[in-house]
Parts: structure tokens; sequence; C-alpha cells
């Protein structure tokens, strides 16, 4: 597996021969240039996860993608002449992969924010490290996974819910997303508390401007 943090909470995962692009958002660089995509999953509707304006221009080049989204982001993507498909309860397989809905709502941001859906996914095939990708939440629970991406910061998340998150689901390997808001500094500071107050038994790699990095 190979896995390539294109900002924020955007990752391009290549494993088993597919090519999955997970939450093109509007903090993201331009992604509109990736071409070959099998999949392309939207685990919810803001903005930061979902950009409205250029996610048309990246599925017209890749025509034969499949648009995996929320039941709430449906509407949002028609709105943009896109035609969705939602998860099926028992997961989507594309070729060797099996791509699994994990959760239903978003993390409670404020009491009169009104809550919408949010579908985080796991990904795996067989011979290939499993991947879980959960979005906005940190209730889902995807079963054993290899390789966790986590959120690193977010207005609906405190660190301790963050360091509890990386040992509840005790992967072997973690990843941090969901990081465009902080600083330099903020951003060390919470990589630090998330490798040194997270599971002792999981390897926090930090793949910002890395490129694409092997994951086994």
């Amino acid at each position: 597996m190979q896995i390539t943090h294109l900002g924020h909470a955007c990752l391009l995962v290549e494993s088993a021969d597919v090519r999955v692009l997970i939450d093109p958002g509007s903090f993201t660089g331009d992604f509109t240039q990736l071409r070959d995509l099998h999949v392309i999953v939207v685990t919810h509707q803001h903005r930061d996860h979902l950009d409205p304006e250029r996610l048309p221009e990246l599925v017209r080049a890749n025509t034969d993608a499949l648009l995996l989204c929320d039941p709430d982001s449906v509407e949002v993507l028609r709105d943009v002449g896109l035609g969705p498909s939602v998860h099926q309860p028992d997961g989507t397989v594309v070729g060797d992969l099996t791509i699994t809905p994990v959760g239903a709502i978003h993390a409670l941001i404020h009491d009169e924010i009104p809550r919408i859906s949010n579908v985080g996914v796991r990904l795996s095939a067989p011979g290939e490290p499993s991947l879980f990708h959960p979005g906005d939440a940190l209730d889902g629970e995807p079963g054993p996974v290899d390789v966790l991406a986590f959120p690193l910061n977010a207005p609906w998340q405190r660190s301790r819910e963050m360091t509890a998150f990386v040992r509840r689901i005790g992967a072997r390997q973690a990843l941090p997303i969901h990081d465009a808001l902080l600083s330099s500094t903020g951003r060390g500071l919470y990589l630090g508390q998330a490798r040194t107050l997270g599971s002792p038994d999981t390897e926090v790699r930090d793949l910002a401007g890395r490129g694409a990095v092997l994951f086994s």
C-alpha cells in the first residue's frame, strides 16, 4: 500500500492496484491533476472534505471513477452535476479492494450546530495492510486495522480525545491528517502528543510533504 497525504484530510491510497482518493476538500492543494483514479470517497459535506468547485473537474477527468459518499452529501454533489453512490452496508468491492463504511454521524461541534452524516471508510485487500479513515468522527468501530489516519486537530476535538482515539484503535501504524488549522509550532505540539500519549504499540508516521510513502 502506498499513501500520499495531499493536505488536510485528503489521502491518495494505492492498494491492490486500485487508486482511491479520500476527501478532496478546499483545504487541500491542487488535486485536479490526478488521473487513473478508480474511486473517489467523500466522508461528509463540509468544504474541507468536499470542494464543490474543484471536484467536478476531477470527476470529469476520471470518468470511470466511482464516487462514493455519505447520505447527506448526495444532494450537495448532485447540485454540482455529479452522480454519487451511497455506501452499501456490506461495502463496495473494486478489484481486490473492499471499501467498508464505518460510522454514521459527524462529531458534535456545538449544540447549536445541527449534526450531519459522516461515513468513514475501511480499505482492505488480501495481502495488503488495511486502512481506516474516519472523516470527522472518533466513534467509528472499524475492527482491527493496520494503518489509522487520525485527525490531529479540529474544532470538534480535544487533544486528549485525539490521543485516546489513537490508543483505542491500536493500529500498528498511524498517520496524522486534518491539520490545516495548525501553525507549524502547534502541529509539532499535537504530533508530539500523538506519539507520547497515544498507543505505545502504534508508530506515528508523518507524511506531510513526503509524497507517496510505502506501508507494509
